[in-house]
């Protein structure tokens, strides 16, 4: 797993490491700036080729000193270069002050760019605020700029449907992050941008150091970020007791494989709830999908009513008849269910009854769906029976239901940064359920109730739209019950559903529906590496 750093933790490695007499903080600034120029070569080789013009925007802090090195290293390369400085140059940090000095071409005040000699550069770089940003930016002349530089992307996108513009627009960069982007959220800071129509500046290249922030993968911050590129500063990798997030990767196959000496019992039975007549959809798409990831055993638990519904549905799965609460404490007497999975189409009425018999028996447990709303307005009553064997599944509205106060702040419009974040949310849900939480979204954020917390961004290179179809969710929520009545840990069971799931609705494409995403498991299990 990749570490998600937030700012904090990003200054606390760097300044650890020129403690440590590992590096220079000019040293760092220096790798840092041919990291920049290194990744923009690599995205648009004809620029390494022919040259150019590059207009660099850099601001008051270290990252504006980053800015000056890559205005430096291009000019020696042959390119024309102006740097527009947001600031005093008087009032730079040591380091960044120094790079400034060492800058031999033109700067400018930023309030002066209408008169930079370059006005159609084929580069236009962001360096103003980095990670370092605070406080929403409330000057109109930083506004002016950064439209210009957020512009050319609009142009880029008309020129390549073919509708074309006069003047070739420059390739956009941005240096750690875009200007607005808060580096711990994803959030735009404040709502400057958003009184005048923008709201963040947009780059179709962003390069990072030493490795990703989670305002790189979180929120929006993937919308403005365009490819994100991190570079290599020479920083120790051995983090130590810095507890950062980490980004989901792909499961090893070892895991997911059976063993050539197993059985179907060697890979647990899966009991999952479902709701009455015409209600059973969703059930039966859970249960497939558990099935699929490979429980050995997957039965359907439903009212008699709905019992012909869904017998002429189903060939592998099974059946059994569970109608209420008596009938459910009868059927877990039979431990070889080990993984148990209520909400999806399940009812709120049904799933009031239901969980607080399923979560006495203390096996892992999927909440999601029904199984959630149902206790909206008593919420307490809810997390009182949970244990740590659970994992709740909520997307945004159920998780608002369940936990007001912690939606509320993750919904506010962050005044100030760092901004509360998705991770931070996440994190505190879990401690307050006791188990581990699952939040949905391009940006699933999965944490447990000793601190550990992850991220399946989807929207990070992996993009993945059509997920957003009715009986996604209930297929992922089958996925995770499947991935338990095997074995898996809660959070292994959740991390390794949300990548799947996510890698078969990119294997599939356009078009998705729900039915199709089990059905695209073969494929995705065949392409992992044992």
């Amino acid at each position: 797993m990749t570490k998600l750093l937030t700012a904090a933790q990003m200054r606390l490695i760097e300044t650890t490491a020129i403690g440590l007499g590992q590096a220079t903080g000019l040293e760092l600034m220096e790798r840092a700036g041919q990291g920049v120029v290194a990744a923009i070569f690599e995205e648009w080789p004809d620029l390494a080729k022919s040259g150019g013009s590059a207009v660099i925007l850099s601001g008051p802090g270290n990252n504006g000193g980053d800015g000056f090195v890559v205005a430096r290293l291009l000019q020696r390369q042959g390119w024309q270069v102006e740097v527009l400085l947001y600031g005093d140059p008087a009032k730079l940090p040591p380091d960044a002050r120094l790079n400034y000095e060492r800058w031999e071409g033109r700067t400018l005040g930023v309030a002066d760019f209408g008169k930079a000699e370059i006005q159609h550069p084929d580069l236009s770089i962001d360096a103003l605020f980095g990670t370092g940003l605070t406080r929403p930016i409330e000057d109109p002349v930083l506004w002016e700029y950064l439209w210009a530089h957020d512009d050319a992307e609009d142009a880029w996108e008309m020129r390549r449907q073919g509708r074309g513009t006069d003047i070739v627009p420059p390739r956009t960069v941005a240096i750690d992050l875009p200007s607005g982007l808060c580096s711990d959220s994803g959030k735009v800071i404040g709502g400057a941008f958003a009184q005048h129509g923008r709201r963040c500046a947009r780059s179709a290249l962003t390069v990072s150091f030493h490795a990703r922030k989670l305002g790189h993968v979180l929120s929006e911050g993937s919308s403005y970020c365009g490819r994100l590129v991190v570079k290599d500063i020479g920083l120790n990798r051995d983090e130590g007791e810095i507890e950062a997030a980490t980004s989901v990767e792909a499961p090893s196959g070892t895991h997911l494989n059976k063993s050539e000496h197993s059985h179907k019992y060697s890979h647990g039975h899966a009991l999952v709830l479902s709701g009455g007549v015409r209600k059973t959809g969703a059930a039966r798409l859970a249960a497939r999908a558990a099935l699929r990831i490979g429980a050995g055993l997957v039965t359907l638990g439903a009212p008699p009513a709905a019992q012909m519904e869904i017998a002429s549905q189903i060939t592998a799965l099974m059946l059994k008849r569970v109608d209420g609460a008596g009938d459910l404490l009868e059927t877990l007497q039979d431990e070889r269910f080990n993984a148990l999975c209520l909400g999806p189409g399940l009812g709120e009425t049904r799933s009031r009854e239901l969980v607080p018999v399923a979560l006495s028996a203390a096996r892992p447990t999927v909440l999601d769906a029904d199984a959630l709303s149902a206790f909206a307005e008593e919420p307490a009553a809810l997390l009182e029976l949970l244990h740590e064997r659970c994992v709740l599944t909520p997307h945004t509205g159920e998780f608002a239901r369940l936990f007001p106060d912690i939606a509320e702040k993750l919904n506010e419009v962050p005044a100030k940064g760092p901004a509360f974040s998705k991770v931070d949310a996440a994190r505190e849900a879990a401690v307050r359920a006791g188990c581990c939480v699952l939040v949905k979204g391009p940006d699933t954020v999965i944490a447990t109730l000793d601190g550990r917390c992850s991220v399946n961004s989807a929207h990070y290179n992996r993009a993945a739209p059509w997920l957003a179809t009715a009986g996604s969710g209930d297929t992922l929520a089958g996925f995770i019950t499947g991935l338990l009545a095997r074995g898996f840990e809660p959070m292994q069971a959740a991390e390794t559903a949300a990548w799947l799931h996510v890698e078969c609705a990119r294997n599939f494409g356009p078009g998705l529906i729900a039915e199709d995403l089990a059905e695209q498991l073969p494929a995705v299990l065949q392409q992992i590496e044992v």
